[in-house]
Order: structure tokens, then C-alpha cells, then sequence
């Protein structure tokens, strides 16, 4: 795979996130820099590509020319000359504001800045910030090396070119974005992540069922059709001729008595050992290594299936 993405790319932090970020956009041919002060920070970066290029290469992402992602322990080296800063440190707003003043101080006056959080605001983010237009959040669905969706999201001060700016630099990647029109605390993928784990944790919490059938639940029945329907066009689909406003006719009123049953959990220290204990029960000695191996030959199949050109 080539691309017309001109500069080298930064990466702030080697975790799960920014490994994965680092790892993708290597394979997919730019020049990546890592900032990390942590010992293993290396040992990271080299799993992760070891883990995302096969993955890549089944996917039809992987560059005729990747390369290798270079680890800088300051962000002032790995940021200086770079076209785009992708940020995936953890959600600490302090620590990333003082990353961000770092980068400031040091990368290009048009480079973009593109946080992963999961959760913060931009317009939170882009306070004491000298070039607030240029930050947005450019959150990726995990694993980032596989999983072709990215969400956009500007705060009160991202300028509507920097929105494009970052669209088009995903997109020549082979990434899948989606918008929001207003930012929102989580975002969207992870309001409705949180909206589904919400139930079901309330499910296993209450006794109702257990980790592993809630979990079927989803990937057995559920998780099929989304991968191909979303949730609005599931029910659409479900008013027959009349679309969604036969299903809002004749099912509207008893999905809303579901919502008016549905739990509010907490995650105290009872339903954290439970849902620790059953969850140990359901994985069936698998480390989260493995699992996420597993899972990421899974989903290659799955998505072979939904886009057998292999197009994100």
C-alpha cells in the first residue's frame, strides 16, 4: 500500500493505544517517531508489530515498503519536523497538557495534533494551548492496526480545515471515520460501548445471567447483525414495508418500558470480584495475550466476509 501522506508521523506514548498507533502507521510505509521514556517501551513497539503485520498484510493495509518506528525518549526530538502528532498518552489531562505544551515548543506550526483519548473532550484538551485550533481527538477503534474505524471530534476552537486536514490523512490510510457534530464526554463509540456493558453488568450483577452467556449473547446473536446493520437500521429493518416508523408504531412503546426497567449498576467491590471471578471462568485459562490473538484472527475472517476487498 502507498500513500500520498507527505512527513513523518509522531507518536506520543508506546502503550496498548500508542504501540498499536505506531505499529499501523509503520507497516502502512510513513516514518514513525515514538516518544517514551519507559525502559520497556522498545519491547512494546516490537510486539506490537510482530502482532499487527500479519494482520496487515491480510488486510490488504500493509505498505510494499514499511518501516521500522524510531523511539525518542523526549517529545521535543520526536516531534521537531513532523507533519502529524498522533497523542495516546493515558487520561491524565494534566500529563497531556504538558505533553502538549512540549509540543508546542518544538514541532512544525501546521503540523496536527490528534489526541486518542477515549473519553476527554477537545475543548477541555485545547485549554492554555497556543494553536488550539489545530488539536482535535482522532479516537480509534482497538486494535488501531485493524479496525478501520476512527472518530473525529473538534472542540469550541478546531478550525473546520484542520477536521478536513485529519479526515483525509486517515482516509488515504485506509481508515473508515465518522464525525460528531457536537462533542460529547466518551464521544460515540464509547457512549455506546458503555450503554451496552452498563446493562450488562447490571445482568450479572443482579444474577440474571452470567459473563459468559451475556457475553454470547452478543457475539452469537447481537454482534452478527452489526457488523453489517446498525442499530438504527436493525430496527428499521424490523417494521417490515413500513421501515422504522412501522416498528416505532408497533414496538415503540414496549421498547421504551425496556428502558424504563433497564439497571444502573455500580461497580462496587462486590460486583468487581464478581465480574473479576466470572470473567477468569469464562476466558478458560486464556491470557489476554492469547485472547487478543484469537480475536484478531477472528475479526480478519469476519471482515473478509463483510469487505472481501479488504478495504477498511
Amino acid at each position: 500500500m502507498s500513500t500520498d501522506v507527505q512527513g513523518p508521523v509522531a507518536v506520543l506514548g508506546a502503550g496498548t493505544i500508542g504501540a498499536a498507533w505506531a505499529a499501523f502507521f509503520a507497516l502502512a510505509g510513513l516514518e514513525v517517531r515514538v516518544a517514551d521514556p519507559a525502559p520497556d517501551a522498545q519491547a512494546r513497539i516490537d510486539a506490537m508489530l510482530e502482532r499487527a503485520r500479519p494482520a496487515m498484510q491480510a488486510l490488504g493495509t500493509l505498505s510494499d515498503r514499511p518501516t521500522v518506528p524510531q523511539l525518542h525518549r523526549d517529545i521535543g526530538t520526536a516531534v521537531a519536523g513532523v507533519a502529524a502528532i498522533q497523542e495516546a498518552l493515558p487520561e491524565q489531562l494534566p500529563l497531556k497538557q504538558q505533553a502538549y505544551r512540549a509540543v508546542e515548543a518544538a514541532a512544525p506550526a501546521d503540523a496536527l495534533l490528534m489526541s486518542s483519548s477515549s473519553g476527554l473532550m477537545p475543548t477541555l484538551l485545547q485549554q492554555g494551548l497556543a494553536q488550539p485550533e489545530r488539536l482535535l481527538i482522532a479516537h480509534p477503534c482497538n486494535p488501531a492496526y485493524l479496525m478501520p474505524l476512527v472518530e473525529l471530534v473538534g472542540g469550541q476552537a478546531t478550525s473546520a480545515a484542520v477536521l478536513d486536514r485529519a479526515e483525509a490523512f486517515y482516509r488515504v490510510l485506509g481508515k473508515q471515520t465518522v464525525r460528531l457534530q457536537r462533542e460529547a464526554t466518551g464521544h460515540l463509540v464509547n457512549r455506546l460501548q458503555a450503554a451496552l456493558w452498563r446493562e450488562a453488568v447490571h445482568l450479572v450483577a443482579e444474577g440474571h445471567a452470567s459473563v459468559a452467556d451475556v457475553d454470547r449473547a452478543v457475539t452469537e446473536g447481537l454482534g452478527a447483525r452489526w457488523t453489517v446493520c446498525g442499530p438504527h437500521a436493525i430496527f428499521h429493518l424490523s417494521g417490515g414495508a413500513e421501515g422504522m416508523a412501522g416498528f416505532l408504531q408497533r414496538l415503540g412503546p414496549a421498547v421504551e418500558s425496556w428502558w424504563a426497567d433497564l439497571g444502573q449498576p455500580r461497580l462496587d467491590a462486590a460486583t468487581r470480584e464478581r465480574l473479576v471471578a466470572q470473567m477468569q471462568q469464562a476466558s478458560a485459562g486464556r491470557s489476554p495475550e492469547a485472547m487478543a490473538r484469537e480475536r484478531d484472527a477472528h475479526m480478519l475472517r469476519v471482515m473478509g466476509l463483510v469487505r472481501p476487498d479488504g478495504a477498511g
